[in-house]
């Protein structure tokens, strides 16, 4: 079964991470979190533990259908540096592959030149990381292959819109009604 993978590094943002892998799950596609720490634990930002699914691997990471970047500092920051993740973001957006990020993550995409000519978000003031974008306040933000969202409020519309590019409006739907969200 093919996987969405959600990364985490040391001040990831709790709420982003943690909304994404549930909403994904409720909807029965299966996502795992991956540590890019070198342990399966990792600490967010705002000092809650969470427990990665498993470590960075780039066979596995290969293999998935979608990757996911929750932002937070330092987390952002850690995602950025770490050689191996930007070599699986590259070939997976060389294929067009999905690949989406949240909050501060999607400066990643704006230094990697993913976002050039594209219509993207991130948290506001940091509009200038988004390299070449019209950039856009909207809540959500998906153009070809690339999502992108602004914030931890923004969170529950970013993971709904996961749910519609995986599995389809009608199970976006039906996940929206049963959590009773007004968004």
């Amino acid at each position: 079964m093919k996987k969405v993978l959600v990364f985490l590094a040391e001040g990831f943002e709790e709420i982003e991470a943690v909304t994404i892998v549930d909403l994904l799950r409720r909807a029965d596609v299966n996502c795992k979190t991956i540590s890019i720490t070198g342990k399966r634990e990792v600490m967010g930002a705002h000092g809650v533990p969470f427990m990665a699914d498993m470590l960075f691997d780039e066979k596995i990471c290969m293999e998935a259908i979608g990757l996911i970047l929750p932002g937070g500092m330092p987390g952002t920051i850690h995602l950025q540096s770490h050689a191996g993740l930007t070599k699986i973001l590259e070939e997976f957006y060389k294929q067009k592959k999905f690949i989406g990020a949240i909050c501060a993550a999607p400066m990643i995409f704006g230094k990697l030149g993913f976002v050039q000519g594209k219509k993207a978000t991130i948290y506001p003031g940091m509009e200038e990381n988004l390299n070449g974008a019209e950039c856009s306040t909207d809540m959500v933000c998906y153009d070809d292959n690339v999502m992108t969202s602004r914030a931890p409020g923004t969170a529950m519309a970013f993971g709904l819109k996961l749910i519609e590019v995986f599995v389809g409006a009608e199970k976006a739907k039906e996940v929206k009604k049963a959590l009773v969200y007004q968004g």
